[in-house]
């Protein structure tokens, strides 16, 4: 088998999508957006106070979430009040929606793939 070392090139929504599930793929990370989606906006205290971890770890996730674009930062020294970036929440919703519809993957019959 032919290896190369070529680089791939993907497509920006294979890329976005994978941006995504990578920010996703901890389970505090979806507890700090099920935080954030029930209020408007929040300060990383106000996250400290309801989940089991430091500050700095939770500080660590909203930066990780932050990155992916799924959540934005409005600085309000010493602070920063954090809330769900709606237009790339719903860019999300669209890409996950599309990459597990039923519609666009293969089936096995009988087993048989």
């Amino acid at each position: 088998m032919k290896r190369t070392k070529e680089n791939i090139v993907y497509n920006e929504e294979a890329e976005q999508l994978a941006k995504f599930a990578k920010a996703l793929a901890h389970p505090i990370r979806i507890e700090i957006l099920k935080q954030l989606e029930s209020q408007s906006c929040c300060f990383t205290g106000d996250l400290v106070d309801v989940l089991p971890l430091a500050q700095s770890t939770i500080s660590q996730h909203l930066k990780e979430l932050k990155n992916a674009g799924l959540i934005q930062g409005e600085v309000n020294p010493p602070k920063i009040k954090y809330c769900v970036n709606q237009e790339n929440w719903a860019k999300a919703k669209k890409l996950f929606n599309n990459f597990f519809s039923t519609e666009n993957m293969p089936s096995c019959n009988d087993g048989e793939c």
